[in-house]
């Protein structure tokens, strides 16, 4: 069940990147927002409106899908969201952010 939730995901998530391609990809690339292992966005820096908009936007469709994968796999919400964290985390491209323990570090 594991591998189909990071399939279902990294399909999720190309489907998101290419979406958002310039708006997410700049935004990462100017270290404004990371990943972090619950599988949501967050703002590195103290966000303005545009980037507070981004985080919202992803974060809804993520959650949407999230809601979706755990629906169909029987799973819980919390899980798929794990799963998912610890994909985007390892997909994060080198020198963008990821939350680790707490704190934002470069990868």
């Amino acid at each position: 069940m594991k591998k189909l939730l990071i399939i279902l995901f990294t399909g999720t998530l190309l489907l998101f990147n290419s979406a958002w391609a310039l708006d997410l990809g700049e935004a990462k690339n100017k270290g404004l927002v990371g990943e972090t292992p619950s599988g949501y966005l967050e703002s590195v820096k103290t966000p303005d409106d545009a980037t507070k908009q981004l985080i919202k936007d992803v974060n809804g469709r993520r959650n949407a899908q999230y809601k979706k994968i755990s629906k169909s796999n029987g799973t819980s919400v919390k899980a798929v969201e794990s799963v998912a964290g610890e994909k985007a985390m390892s997909l994060t491209k080198k020198g963008h952010f990821i939350k680790v323990n707490g704190k934002w570090v470069k990868k």
